[in-house]
Parts: structure tokens; C-alpha cells; sequence
């Protein structure tokens, strides 16, 4: 009876223990910038592979959509860090929504014009007179930024480019509503592909090649948030993890894909998609630890303001990135 006991106490003592640290975990939610795809591959393998748990952290992500602007989930209240594109993340801060980067997992942008190669258009000074697709809900900045570089008005005419607001779909170009519309290189750009264009049918214009990228997928929180030494503990814990996350989907894309698919509540991905998705994806993140390239910040502001008479942001930011973050990951 004793040695019964003895194994009761110490299996409810275990559970106690057990009991207390999963509720000594430091909740933190994340809201994605779209929809549950490989695009957010490393969050998601962190989180199944328990890397989160294992920095004494609850994570909890939150899919984004066509409805949802992240800026505005955090002004709310409704995450403690965000998924963001700098131009969007700049644009919300200039008009009062104290953003700031905290890190950037992905080195390089994937955005690009995809173009029909029968529109005739083989450099950027064809676009004029042309119908291009773009998309908005803060999607549209960098575009803008390179029609302005361009000086090309964005109203029509022959002298201009005629915009239409491109839904999250290819239709446009297949269509041919537009001669050319926004991809991303892991994403749309195949759905071009597999809708039965081609490579050798398109011409392809990277942001990366015409000096106009910006930076895409970084992390951000509030400058109110940062004021918590507490919060900036929890938040280097999780981009550590995250980018453990990274790598490890970098090491086996496919495993990394169908953690993705598991998490797909929608059942809208299909798995082949997501393995092109993922490895294109582990291409821009590269060797990136998480720390921002201040310089590349600097030219992702340079591009957003060389908008002529009606630029993305109107003055350099002051206090939009913060190394704090990495700075304390790295001391862990």
C-alpha cells in the first residue's frame, strides 16, 4: 500500500510540476500577413517542433487573409508581433501606428511583374499605355515607388499606366485583362505556370533587379511593447526559435510543407504547391539569423520616398527599427 501511495503522491507531484510549467509559458500571439502557407514554413515548424515550447513560450499563430491588415490586429490589441512588409509596416507608422521591426528573417524580396511575352513588352520603358495589375491593402507601395521612378503617371493614358487592383489571383494575365500583374516568386508566378503560360511565354521583372525591392516579411511589434523589458525577453525567445524553425526548414523543405498543410484548416493548399512554395521561400531567407540589414532598411526608405509629388512616406522614420531584440536573442 505504501509503495501505491509512494507512486501516487509522486505521479500527481509530476503532473503538478508538469501542470505548472506548461502554465509558467509566456503566451504570445502572431499575426501572419496572409493565409497559412509556406510562406510562413519556419513559425510553423517551430511551433510542431516544439521549439517554442522549449524557450518557455505559448505561441499561438493567427492566419491573416484578404481581410486582415495586420497593423491594424496589433493596434488592437489582437497580437504581440506581426508579419509585415516594411513599406506597409513605414506608411502605417507615418500616419500613426508606432511600428517597429524587430527583426527580418527574410534577406531578399520575391516580388516581381509578370508579363505576357505577346504584350510586346520586353523592358520597363514598354509599360507605358499599358494595363498592369496590382495588388493593394498596402501591397501596392513599392509598385507605386517604381512608376514614380519610372515617371510614369499611374492614372491612365497614353503617356501613363492603367492600374487595376488585382485580386489575391492570376485571372488578369490569364484572362488577358492585364499585360502584366504582380507575383510573388513563390507563389503566383506558379500559379501562372500551371495555369498553362509557360516560362518561355513570360518576361519576368524582378524588384530585385530594378533596384526598387523593399523588404518583405519582417517582424514587428509597438514601441509601447518594446518599453517592457519583460516583452522584449519574450519576444528575443521567440524570434530565436523561429528562425531555428527556419532553419530547420531549410534543411528538409518537404517535412517543412506538410507541417504547413497540417496547420490548413481551410484545405485550400495543395501539397505540390507548397513544395515549390517552401523552397523558393528558404531562398530569400538565405543564411538570415533574424538581424535586419540597417542598410538595406535605409534602401527600402530611399525607394518609398523617390515617389515624386505623391511618395509612399513623406520623411525618414526615425526610431522604425531596433536591433534590442536580435541583440538580446544573440546574448541567450
Amino acid at each position: 500500500m505504501r509503495t501505491t501511495t509512494s507512486m501516487l503522491a509522486a505521479a500527481l507531484a509530476a503532473l503538478g510540476l508538469s501542470t505548472a510549467m506548461a502554465s509558467a509559458a509566456d503566451p504570445l500571439t502572431l499575426q501572419l500577413k496572409w493565409v497559412t502557407q509556406g510562406q510562413f514554413a519556419g513559425y510553423y515548424v517551430a511551433q510542431e517542433k516544439g521549439y517554442y515550447e522549449e524557450a518557455g513560450l505559448d505561441v499561438t499563430i493567427k492566419p491573416g487573409g484578404p481581410d486582415v491588415a495586420p497593423e491594424q490586429v496589433i493596434a488592437g490589441g489582437g497580437a504581440d508581433v506581426i508579419v509585415d512588409w516594411m513599406p506597409a509596416a513605414l506608411a502605417a507608422r507615418e500616419k500613426g501606428l508606432a511600428l517597429v521591426n524587430i527583426a527580418q528573417p527574410f534577406k531578399a524580396s520575391g516580388m516581381e511583374l509578370t508579363c505576357r511575352k505577346d504584350t510586346g513588352i520586353t523592358g520597363p520603358e514598354q509599360f507605358k499605355g499599358k494595363t498592369l495589375g496590382v495588388w493593394f491593402s498596402g501591397n501596392e507601395y513599392p509598385f507605386l515607388s517604381w512608376m514614380s521612378k519610372l515617371k510614369l503617371s499611374t492614372q491612365g493614358g497614353a503617356d501613363g499606366v492603367t492600374v487595376i487592383k488585382q485580386g489575391f489571383n492570376v485571372d488578369p494575365l490569364i484572362q488577358k485583362q492585364a499585360d502584366c500583374i504582380s507575383t510573388m516568386t513563390y507563389n503566383e508566378y506558379w500559379q501562372v505556370i500551371d495555369a498553362g503560360i509557360p516560362a518561355d511565354q513570360l518576361t519576368v521583372f524582378k524588384y530585385e533587379d530594378q533596384g526598387v525591392a523593399t523588404l518583405e516579411d519582417g517582424l514587428y511589434t509597438t514601441e509601447e511593447k518594446l518599453k517592457d523589458p519583460a516583452m522584449v525577453d519574450k519576444l528575443a525567445r521567440f524570434v530565436k526559435a523561429s528562425m531555428r524553425g527556419w532553419q530547420e526548414a531549410a534543411k528538409d523543405p518537404d517535412a517543412a510543407a506538410q507541417i504547413v498543410l497540417d496547420n490548413d484548416t481551410t484545405g485550400a493548399q495543395t501539397e505540390e504547391h507548397q513544395k515549390r512554395m517552401v523552397g523558393e521561400v528558404i531562398k530569400l531567407v538565405g543564411e538570415s539569423d533574424g538581424t535586419l540589414d540597417t542598410q538595406a532598411a535605409d534602401n527600402t526608405v530611399a525607394v518609398l520616398m523617390g515617389g515624386g509629388s505623391d511618395p509612399v512616406i513623406t520623411k525618414k522614420p526615425e526610431g522604425a527599427w531596433t536591433s534590442a531584440v536580435t541583440d538580446r536573442m544573440k546574448s541567450m
